[in-house]
């Protein structure tokens, strides 16, 4: 795996608007990000050959996706099953299909109706067709909000976490999200306004949970050398890495004896990113962490080494995740604040940050990005991407 590090690039990111009822389907999403994107890149239609999604829920694969564009062939697809979980992993292996020879422009993309059409978890539908759903049903167990509750009650638990600490997470990004004109939400809120905020599922509130998004988001990947040649500086790609083992459901949790709830799949999977991208966590100078609930950014804080387990909550309180601190976190406001695309929009702000052109967000000198998927506590297994800008 050393020689994939930095062999391909992000040449392109699109998006389309965030709302919470984008009037179209999600092919038009779809299409129309995947149209941003490569305009973005300076590259046409007629330049793709291959095209990348995942879906759980809301989707739509790149066998209806190809011809709605006009693509003429496409070479190399791939329709993965899994939310934000293999979110980072599609990105991973649209660039060794690029490094391998088998694609030369390769398009990822996710487009999603989850706040007007499908949206996650709940009660309003059939269960989800999965082995683990017949020990979650019987017992009201359906929604995100309920499973990550039980893992941030464990952290509590075991570590003194406080609610005040996952409130400055929201407070944080949120801060970030004012200076983003793509953010669903853009009104500054206070540590207060998180602890008025109702419950969800104790211990998280409204304000620890992401937003139900319409939109779409897409990601151009090609060569590095082809990148070179393109409308924008190359970000390159210098490590991928995805992988699980245990998760909620399979009756254990990570950690060195599979019982510690409060490690995640990051962890075991951080020292194979680290390696392939030859860098550790010192060396990253902007994070975007995959923030379903504000937990999650804690936990992977953690896990991804930028601090030893259970000191989560105090880095969090020392301002280091802040804009102008050691780690800047979601800087474009995440999903807490900017929009939920189920992964991807993440990959985007850390290409823009690497490019510079993140404007009032910026982070002066980013030339090294983390960006994570779910770090694995539904789904057994979690997926990440090391980028970083051109030499």
């Amino acid at each position: 795996m050393g020689t994939f590090r930095d062999r391909t690039a992000v040449a392109g990111v699109g998006y389309t608007p965030f709302s919470k009822d984008s009037g179209v389907s999600t092919l038009t999403l779809a299409v129309d990000a995947i149209l941003a994107a490569l305009d973005d890149a300076g590259l046409t239609v007629d330049d793709v050959d291959a095209l990348a999604t995942h879906r759980v829920g809301d989707s739509t694969p790149p066998w209806v996706v190809a011809p709605a564009l006009g693509v003429p062939e496409v070479s190399w697809y791939l329709d993965q099953f899994g939310g934000g979980s293999v979110s980072h992993s599609v990105v991973g292996q649209a660039a060794m299909a690029v490094a391998a020879g088998v694609a030369e422009t390769v398009v990822c993309y996710r487009a999603i109706n989850a706040r007007s059409e499908f949206r996650m978890g709940g009660t309003g539908r059939g269960p989800a067709p999965l082995f683990d759903t017949q020990y979650q049903a019987p017992y009201g167990y359906f929604a995100p909000p309920q499973q990550f509750a039980m893992f941030a009650r464990a952290h509590m638990n075991a570590y003194g976490t406080t609610h005040e600490q996952l409130g400055r997470v929201a407070v944080g990004q949120r801060a970030s999200a004012v200076r983003n004109p793509r953010a669903l939400k853009r009104d500054p809120i206070t540590l207060d306004d998180y602890l008025a905020s109702r419950w969800i599922a104790e211990p998280l509130r409204l304000l620890d949970c992401c937003l139900e998004t319409d939109g779409a988001c897409a990601i151009v990947v090609t060569s590095r050398e082809r990148a070179r040649d393109l409308a924008h500086p190359p970000v390159l790609i210098s490590g991928a890495a995805w992988g699980g083992g245990d998760s909620l459901f399979s009756g254990a949790g990570s950690g060195v004896d599979g019982t510690d709830f409060t490690v995640t799949e990051a962890a075991r999977l951080a020292p194979r990113l680290y390696a392939m991208a030859g860098v550790g966590p010192g060396e990253v100078d902007v994070a975007e962490i995959y923030d379903c609930f504000t937990y999650s950014v804690l936990v992977q804080l953690e896990d991804y080494g930028f601090c030893a387990k259970g000191e989560g909550g105090p880095y969090i309180e020392s301002g280091a995740i802040l804009p102008g601190g050691e780690l800047p976190v979601n800087t474009h406001g995440g999903f807490l604040s900017e929009g939920y695309v189920h992964g991807i929009n993440h990959i985007a702000e850390a290409v823009a940050q690497l490019r510079g052109t993140a404007g009032d967000r910026q982070v002066p000198g980013a030339e090294v990005a983390l960006s994570t998927a779910q770090p694995g506590y539904v789904l057994a297994g979690t997926s990440a991407l090391i980028l970083r800008s051109d030499p």
